[in-house]
């Protein structure tokens, strides 16, 4: 048994002597390098109890420092995932912006549905009541072929169209027309004169044909709004607008033959609407849908058929197109629906078409030889003479051989004239009576 510890030199009892190797709780103690071997100089009561180690060897942190840790590992998570989502955000809104959405389809807004009904005087609601009045004719001859336009005239089948679009068919030929509807029909020619450019064909077997309404072209007034309607190229049902651009403008067409027998004289009237080759014989309408002239030709930049759009290739509109007026079409359609045939007014003298001075000259002679002034003729009772230049007809200047025919044929046959006239440089007017010849 060891022997009880030494006092201490204050009189306290000694402290109890600890193995070397332990420590209070047990802990490995840690001792200064400068006191080995004694146990009083390696116990310090007062110093901080050292840390527990772990299995690792490292230190145990303490709580303060590993909130610290914590929230430096939490920002750090934090920074990464804003990264992350950032990224991703921006490839998922360009995927978006391109495709439109994941699985979804694009609808655009639009306008609902609204009243199909238009006002009567706009160009839809003319339109509308017309088409099923308007026919595109096709016609095929031994030679040639080719398409136009025609309107309804009456129930019993009448169409109205121009001469130069039924010609090709000549005595053998086959005419074809096409409803808007899209019905067919045969066609045969009633009577044609190719001095007004005008032809009229009948139908048989169709029901429910609805005329078109006639006006006055005589009512017309420059800058009036109108509508054509035609099959342009064949472009059937073709609904074009514009006005009025001027009236009484002296037109002739065709002459093809050479001869001049199957050359037109038209006192047209002039529309901006565009007409284009195959609305030759359809309608030009007025604001309240009234046929006021049969659209006949145009004036274009490579026109070489003098003004005909079945003439000198495909020449297109540049906004000169010349209409027959209606005034002039109704009585020549009366005629040939009667009769087949179409009088022309007449003065009863030649004319010297090599004219090239201002007015339109008496010819010298007729063209059969014969005298230049018809003897008994309205001319020759009027005490014109050969060489006569007649400068106006009822105080309209004419210009030409051309005009004066033009204005001649405006007129009906009994109609009176007024012609101013000079000769021998004395300037006078004469007074007729319009005489009758028949057409071809």
């Amino acid at each position: 048994m060891p022997p009880p510890p030494a006092p201490s030199p204050q009189g306290a009892p000694a402290p109890a002597v600890l193995p070397e190797d332990a420590t209070p709780g047990g802990a490995q103690a840690s001792y200064p390098q400068d006191a080995p071997g004694d146990p009083w100089r390696r116990y310090d009561p007062w110093a901080a109890a050292a840390a527990p180690l772990q299995q690792t060897g490292a230190g145990v942190d303490s709580v303060q420092q590993r909130r610290r840790r914590d929230r430096r590992r939490a920002v750090v998570l934090l920074l990464v995932i804003a990264l992350v989502s950032g990224g991703v955000g921006g490839v998922v809104g360009a995927y978006l912006e391109r495709n439109g959405g994941f699985g979804t389809s694009v609808e655009l807004p639009q306008a609902g549905d609204e009243p199909s009904g238009r006002a009567p005087d706009s160009v839809a609601g003319i339109a509308a009541r017309a088409l099923p009045s308007v026919v595109t004719l096709h016609v095929t001859g031994s030679e040639e072929s080719g398409t136009g336009t025609g309107f309804v005239l009456d129930t019993r089948g009448h169409i109205l169209t121009n001469n130069h679009v039924v010609e090709p068919a000549g005595t053998g030929g086959r005419i074809t027309v096409v409803f808007n509807g899209g019905e067919t029909a045969k066609a045969k020619v009633v009577g044609r004169d190719s001095g007004y450019d005008l032809a009229v064909v009948q139908v048989t077997g169709v029901k429910g044909l609805n005329p078109l309404p006639l006006g006055n072209s005589d009512n017309v007034r420059v800058g009036d709004p109108v509508v054509a309607i035609g099959a342009p190229f064949d472009l059937a049902g073709t609904v074009t607008s514009g006005i009025i651009s001027a009236k009484e403008r002296p037109i002739t067409a065709g002459g093809e033959k050479g001869d001049g027998s199957d050359v037109s004289y038209v006192d047209a009237l002039q529309t901006d609407a565009p007409i284009n080759p195959g609305n030759s014989g359809g309608p030009l309408l007025d604001g309240r849908g009234r046929v006021i002239g049969i659209n006949s030709a145009i004036r274009s930049a490579d026109s070489a058929g003098g003004g005909d759009p079945e003439a000198g290739g495909q020449a297109g509109s540049i906004g000169l197109g010349f209409a027959i007026p209606i005034n002039q079409g109704k009585r020549v359609a009366e005629e040939l629906i009667n009769t087949g045939r179409a009088t022309h007014p007449v003065i009863g003298i030649t004319l010297d078409m090599d004219y090239t001075g201002d007015g339109a000259r008496v010819g010298a002679q007729g063209n059969d030889g014969g005298p230049a002034v018809t003897p008994g003729g309205p001319g020759a009772k009027a005490g014109i003479k050969p060489g006569d230049v007649i400068t106006a007809v009822d105080g309209q200047r004419v210009h030409s051989s051309e005009e004066l025919i033009v204005k001649t044929r405006a007129h009906r046959p009994g109609d009176r004239l007024e012609l101013t006239l000079e000769r021998g440089g004395d300037e006078r007017k004469v007074s007729l009576v319009l005489g009758s010849a028949g057409g071809d």
